[in-house]
């Protein structure tokens, strides 16, 4: 897999926690680097341990699938893809979520770990076509993408107030059917 497909995949995978961080920048009060620092390492760390559980259960199972490896990827992306932009179009109200005074560890823990089931999902996608040795790299792409997109999307979620927060999720699930879609159609026709 390409650096660049590893870091589109990153990137789709933080518009989740991109839409959790941007209402939480929409709805703090006091908006403090260390607070958005704290939040996008949060996220980061997740979106990069995910991805390891879910390549090293996926390795255990994978001389079982190779034959239907591309049809699992395909369809755990674009599964991954459509219930992102279903979710996105439900949740129209970004107020809905509770303000970033409120955000404990605790909180902000399940809140990472809620936004990186997807990556999971990845990492057993990952099993199938990267080798072990590239898996940490892929994880870290994975992890930095989401830092950065993360602490990003605090400052714009106070400057530019709820109009992203769809529009990210929608985007996040389009990249990763367009990625499910071209695995499939490489191993069916090249």
């Amino acid at each position: 897999m390409s650096i660049i497909q590893v870091i589109l995949i990153g990137a789709a995978l933080s518009m989740d926690a991109l839409a959790v961080s941007i209402t939480n920048g929409i709805t703090a009060k006091k908006l403090s680097f260390l607070f958005a620092f704290k939040l996008a390492l949060c996220f980061a760390l997740f979106q990069g341990i995910m991805p390891l559980i879910g390549f090293f259960a996926g390795i255990s199972f994978k001389s079982l699938i190779e034959r239907v490896d591309h049809f699992i990827a395909f369809g755990l992306l674009v599964y991954i893809g459509v219930k992102m932009i279903i979710e996105a179009a439900k949740n129209k109200d970004v107020q809905s979520e509770e303000p970033s005074q409120g955000l404990t560890l605790k909180r902000l823990i399940v809140l990472a770990v809620a936004t990186s089931i997807d990556a999971l999902a990845v990492g057993v996608t990952f099993s199938l076509m990267v080798p072990v040795k590239e898996i940490f790299i892929d994880a870290l792409i994975i992890s930095a993408c989401t830092f950065v997109i993360c602490f990003a999307g605090v400052y714009a979620g106070k400057k530019a107030g709820g109009f992203f927060k769809q529009g990210a999720e929608i985007f996040g699930g389009v990249i990763l059917i367009a990625i499910g879609t071209k695995i499939l159609i490489e191993h069916l026709f090249f």
